[in-house]
């Protein structure tokens, strides 16, 4: 189970402001409900500053509100939408570290998925055309040094990119 971000401010903050029992707490936060009863008594996070789970977007008020009702149930972490998986228009940006490694990522994906066209490739990887063309007939610039490797794990894509790209091949 995911726990929440700073788990011992969180349950200090759901000490601090919530009826939940000490075992609901650490059942959430991946604490032990020692641990929780000690942060209660103060005996431990001294000068520790309680993070806020609702307005981080980890709980909401009705689940609280839920779990205060009935001691037996849990609290559930909110579903968060990752800030880098929104879809972008324009061209991918790949950091100036990592633009020397694109070749040997598109070596890669020309050699083990031959079935991937170049306007996917160009996308996936923020490449062009050009470079592409310069890899598959071996006229690009640095050819004898392009070693193929796994475009995800060079860092040029995500998996959840790249399986798509592969799976809708």
């Amino acid at each position: 189970m995911a726990h929440p971000l700073m788990p011992k401010a969180t349950a200090l903050w759901l000490v601090e402001n919530t009826s939940l029992t000490f075992g609901q707490i650490a059942e959430f936060c991946g604490l032990h409900p020692l641990e929780i009863q000690a942060l209660a008594d103060g005996e431990i996070g001294a000068g520790l500053a309680p993070f806020d789970p609702i307005l981080n977007n980890q709980l909401t008020l009705e689940e609280i509100a839920r779990c205060q009702r009935d001691v037996n149930t849990h609290l559930q972490l909110m579903e968060i939408e990752d800030v880098l998986e929104k879809k972008r228009k324009g061209g991918k940006y790949t950091p100036v570290s990592l633009r020397k490694d694109r070749p040997h990522g598109i070596a890669w994906m020309l050699k083990n998925h031959p079935e991937v066209s170049d306007a996917v490739l160009i996308r996936l990887l923020g490449t062009t055309k050009n470079t592409i063309e310069a890899i598959r007939s071996k006229t690009h610039h640095d050819s004898a040094h392009i070693k193929p490797q796994h475009p995800v794990t060079l860092g040029l894509c995500s998996q959840k990119d790249f399986d798509e790209i592969v799976g809708n091949s």
